[in-house]
């Protein structure tokens, strides 16, 4: 069997190579010609697997090491009978990480202390369920926004968008991308959304560009209707809105979910998937090589020193969002550059604490989010 690898996928190397012929591809470099005579096709996002793509093609299954598959047309997959799969959750953790650090700048740049805050978290998949639970570790009253879980587990937990919008100071989004029915997420963000905002919240979004917006934002920014703006994910990616980006607290080249954790765990599903559908008995495979953080030990002196402000450090240690800021900002052309040249980065557990002058609950709350 041939299978198609994006060459972008890391720690997959080798995966294959007993069982399948395998080929190496940039995303972009996957035409119909070469997709033809293959069975299955490993993704991510660059690679657009449409009727164009795979119609005349032996693919019969393709799974995308991503959470997000818009770049997937289901529907001709689905009436063509080719199945498909992504990896939900693979980057929930770097994601996690990610609004840790955007939290503890804001907080530093802003005067704030999170305690008084309120976050409302829309969509609490396998993203935002994490988010809301530092966020809670954090201090902060967490409003939960999810219809479709809403509907299936009932309200007592979720609140509806319109108290969102009416109670929180920090938005942040972690939806899909639906571009129709009552759970469309299409530019959700949009100008009736942000006019109904009433506390000047920051907005944060960091799943899908098309979710927001930009005109809307840009305005909202400008009236004061939202106080402040952190995005990763942009409309048009990777040609960016400049006069956005300008008005940005914090801006990054789509890289939330980009831990070196985050990618094994999703190159790991996709080869069982693929695995499990065509009967490779790589069930068991796991990745191996993945990089180990430049400086896995965090000394914290916590004297003088308040709970938010050593939590603070660790986070900042293991990622700093404002390094991603600086280098986007340098050179908006480099985009895509810098998401393919992504620097190593582990999630907490890669790291170990050693503290002094830190209270029992202060340590507590840094093994509750992942540290050793």
């Amino acid at each position: 069997m041939k299978i198609i690898i994006d060459d972008k996928i890391p720690y997959i190397q080798g995966a294959f190579e007993n069982v399948a012929h395998v080929v190496y591809l940039p995303g972009s470099k996957t035409t119909p010609e070469i997709a033809r005579d293959a069975d299955a096709i490993v993704t991510r996002t660059r690679t657009i697997c449409n009727e164009k793509l795979l119609a005349g093609s032996s693919v019969k299954f393709i799974a995308t090491a991503t959470i997000g598959y818009d770049h997937i047309d289901t529907d001709y997959c689905d009436a063509a009978g080719i199945k498909w799969t992504n990896a939900p959750g693979c980057n929930s953790k770097s994601v996690e990480q990610y609004i840790a650090s955007t939290l503890m700048v804001l907080a530093e740049r802003k005067g704030w202390n999170l305690c008084e805050k309120c976050i409302g978290v829309v969509g609490v998949g396998n993203v935002g369920s994490k988010v809301a639970h530092i966020c809670e570790i954090f201090g902060m009253k967490v409003l939960l926004n999810d219809p479709p879980r809403e509907r299936a587990e009932g309200s007592e937990k979720f609140v509806s968008l319109e108290t969102v919008q009416q109670q929180a100071d920090i938005i942040t989004l972690h939806v899909p991308l639906n571009m129709k029915g009552e759970d469309a997420t299409f530019h959700l963000g949009n100008e009736a959304f942000l006019n109904s905002l009433s506390r000047k919240p920051v907005l944060i979004n960091s799943c899908r560009g098309e979710v927001i917006e930009t005109n809307a934002v840009k305005e909202a920014l400008k009236s004061g209707q939202l106080s402040g703006f952190v995005c990763d994910c942009w409309e048009n990616e990777p040609d960016l809105d400049l006069e956005l980006l300008d008005l940005a607290d914090l801006a990054t080249p789509h890289i939330a979910g980009y831990s070196k954790d985050g990618k094994a765990t999703g190159t790991q599903m996709s080869v069982h998937a693929i695995s499990n559908y065509f009967g490779l008995g790589l069930e068991n495979w796991q990745p191996t090589g993945v990089e180990s953080p430049l400086n896995p030990v965090i000394e914290i002196d916590g004297a003088g020193l308040n709970e938010q402000e050593i939590i603070s450090k660790a986070i900042l240690h293991t990622y700093d969002i404002r390094n991603d800021d600086s280098d986007l900002r340098k050179d908006i052309t480099l985009f895509e550059q810098l998401r393919g040249d992504y620097p190593t980065r582990r999630e907490f557990p890669a790291y170990t604490i050693n503290a002094k002058n830190v209270s029992d609950i202060t340590l507590n709350k840094l093994k509750e989010l992942g540290f050793k």
